[in-house]
């Protein structure tokens, strides 16, 4: 019930015509169990709903529609339920990953192919192209007494402008999104290759075309003002298919599944932005990994493996970022496991979306070990194909595990 619900969940699903969709749940504080409310599913606003996040004040969800090239803005109402309220397009296509700074200002989304020059054929999986990283401000607060006060919204459809351009250019088919938590930098990661989220062959995973230059992370300093200059030595070499990307609380360490590899690559952030690789190929995974998290606490690192169906987690070394693997360094998950979340009231529960099973997965987290055990009555049921979460804190239990970054947000 809503006394004992100590987070809302979302889950997004692909497999629904016309439109794509949105499951809403309650998460249960005790067991970590997830009861989807009963207006749940609503419609995505467009086909193929691919990435989500939430404000960080936790009354706005922000929706990725991949095939409609749309970002679709739900407010969070006090029972989890969503209302759809603004429709934005990027300038390029095929968005793919989100992420929000922790101040709730600016929005930032990753296209997978930029808008072509003038008079050149649209870039495509046949004719590619570079990816782009377009921003959006946010109005942070809404006057007081109006009766859509749920702050942290679109201010405009409009992108923050680089110069006579509407996003930051990006290499070959980006993937995932990070905001550091201080609000300093952003980062996203090249792929360099065509990387599905089917099983991938057992000669390893598709890549089409390879990049003979492997994968990269594009870095940028985020200016007060919202616009983004590229960081000295941007971009920086990932491995050979990075896909998603990870930040620490305190914006010290950063990391990166490559999905070829079967391995974490794991960087400090210097301070200058500049990224240092540490540990290389020591941190392995299961196969094929595609999802990645940091717990609130900055203790914790968890990876989905979707080829596995499993979790894999490790402990963080506070001094220098490495990761070691933990008590229990695989928990099977579901197939087709994509990605991954920690809930934010208590960060007591870790939930998976299962692409090939259909089903979100419930692991108890080991606030003391780091270590995972699979929930009673785990998995659940949602709609077909989940692709992605997101979660904000209920009630009084918001915000109880607090991570510091040195602008104080939390």
């Amino acid at each position: 019930g809503q006394s004992n619900t100590i987070d809302f969940l979302y889950v997004t699903a692909n497999k629904n015509a016309p439109q794509g969709q949105i499951a809403a749940y309650w998460v249960d504080q005790e067991s970590g169990a997830i009861s989807q409310i009963p207006d749940s599913p609503y419609p995505s606003g467009g086909e193929n709903p691919v990435a989500e996040v939430a404000s960080p004040n936790g009354k706005v969800l922000f929706v990725v529609n991949h095939d409609d090239n749309a970002i679709v803005e739900f407010a969070i109402g006090t029972d989890a339920k969503l209302y759809p309220m603004k429709t934005c397009n990027t300038p390029g296509t095929d968005p793919e990953a989100i992420a929000v700074n922790a101040s709730g200002t600016e929005l930032f989304v990753v296209d997978t192919y930029a808008p072509a020059p003038s008079g050149q054929a649209a870039y495509s999986q046949t004719n590619p192209g570079p990816g782009a990283l377009v921003a959006f401000k946010l109005t942070a607060n809404i006057p007081s007494g109006n009766n859509n006060d749920f702050g942290e919204r679109f201010t405009s459809c409009t992108p923050i402008a680089n110069g006579n351009q509407s996003y930051w250019p990006l290499g070959d088919y980006p993937g995932g999104v990070a905001v550091a938590a201080d609000g300093s930098y952003v980062y996203a990661v090249n792929t360099g290759s065509i990387v599905t989220t089917t099983t991938p062959p057992t000669a390893g995973v598709p890549l089409n075309p390879p990049s003979p230059n492997g994968g990269s992370i594009s870095g940028f300093k985020i200016n007060s003002n919202g616009t983004l200059a590229a960081l000295p030595n941007s971009p920086f070499s990932a491995g050979t298919a990075p896909t998603a990307i990870a930040i620490d609380p305190t914006s010290r360490f950063l990391y990166v599944t490559d999905s070829a590899q079967n391995d974490v690559i794991e960087y400090t952030i210097q301070s200058t932005g500049q990224l240092n690789p540490i540990n290389q190929g020591l941190a392995t995974t299961g196969n094929f990994p595609n999802g990645i998290v940091v717990d609130p606490r900055g203790q914790f690192v968890y990876v989905t493996n979707y080829t596995d169906g499993t979790i894999s987690s490790y402990n963080i070394n506070k001094a220098d970022g490495t990761l070691t693997a933990n008590a229990t360094p695989t928990l099977k998950a579901g197939p087709g496991a994509l990605c991954v979340l920690v809930e934010p009231a208590l960060a007591r529960f870790v939930f998976t979306a299962n692409f090939l099973q259909n089903k979100v997965s419930s692991a108890r987290l080991n606030t003391v070990s780091g270590s995972l055990s699979t929930n009673q009555n785990s998995p659940y049921n949602t709609a077909a194909q989940p692709t992605c979460l997101a979660a904000v804190p209920h009630g009084n239990h918001s915000q109880q595990t607090v991570t510091v970054a040195p602008t104080g947000n939390s």
